[in-house]
C-alpha cells in the first residue's frame, strides 16, 4: 500500500468518530446520562487521535498523486490548508474532552457545561470536517466540484470516440 492508499483508508476516521461522539454526547445529555456522556467524550478523544493518523499520511498521499496527469495541485494546497484548520480544531475538541471526562468522572459542578461547551464545539468541528473531505473529495472527483465538470482532470472532457467501422 502507498501513501495515497493509506490516507484513503485513513481519512474518513477524523470525520465519521465526531460525528458518532455529537450524536452519542445529544442522547447521554438529554437522557442525563453520565455513562453516555464519558462514552461520548472518549469517542471524541479518539477522533482527536485518529486525526494524527489521517494527518500524517496526507504528505504520502500528495507525493503519489501529483504525479497524476490532470491533477490540480491548487486543490492538494486548499485540502492541506482545510485539513490543517480541522486537525487543530479536533485536537482542541479532544483537550476539551478530557477535561470534560475529568470533570465527569469527578463530579464537578461545571461537568454539565462541559457537555454543552463540547456538543456546541463538536458542531463547528463537523463543519470544518465537511469543508476537508469535499476539499480533498474535489481532488480526484471533478463531479462534486462547484464548477461542475469543468475542472482539469475530466477524462470525458476532450475524449475523442473513435469506431472500428463495424457498427
Amino acid at each position: 500500500m502507498n501513501g495515497a492508499h493509506w490516507h484513503l483508508v485513513l481519512n474518513h476516521l477524523p470525520i465519521i468518530i465526531p460525528m458518532v461522539g455529537l450524536l452519542i454526547m445529544l442522547v447521554g445529555f438529554f437522557l442525563e446520562s453520565d455513562i453516555l456522556k464519558r462514552a461520548a467524550f472518549g469517542i471524541f478523544i479518539l477522533g482527536a487521535l485518529s486525526a494524527i493518523v489521517a494527518f500524517s499520511t496526507g504528505e504520502g498521499a500528495e507525493e503519489v498523486i501529483e504525479g497524476i496527469a490532470g491533477i490540480d495541485e491548487q486543490l492538494i494546497k486548499i485540502h492541506e490548508e482545510a485539513a490543517e484548520i480541522f486537525a487543530i480544531l479536533l485536537y482542541v475538541l479532544g483537550g476539551i474532552s478530557l477535561i470534560g471526562l475529568w470533570a465527569n468522572w469527578k463530579k464537578q459542578p461545571f461537568s454539565k457545561i462541559i457537555a454543552v461547551v463540547t456538543i456546541v464545539f463538536s458542531l463547528v468541528v463537523l463543519f470544518y470536517a465537511k469543508q476537508t473531505g469535499t476539499t480533498g473529495g474535489e481532488i480526484r472527483h471533478t463531479e462534486i466540484r462547484a464548477d461542475g465538470f469543468n475542472g482539469t482532470s475530466n477524462v470525458n472532457q476532450n475524449m475523442e470516440y473513435e469506431t472500428d467501422g463495424d457498427d
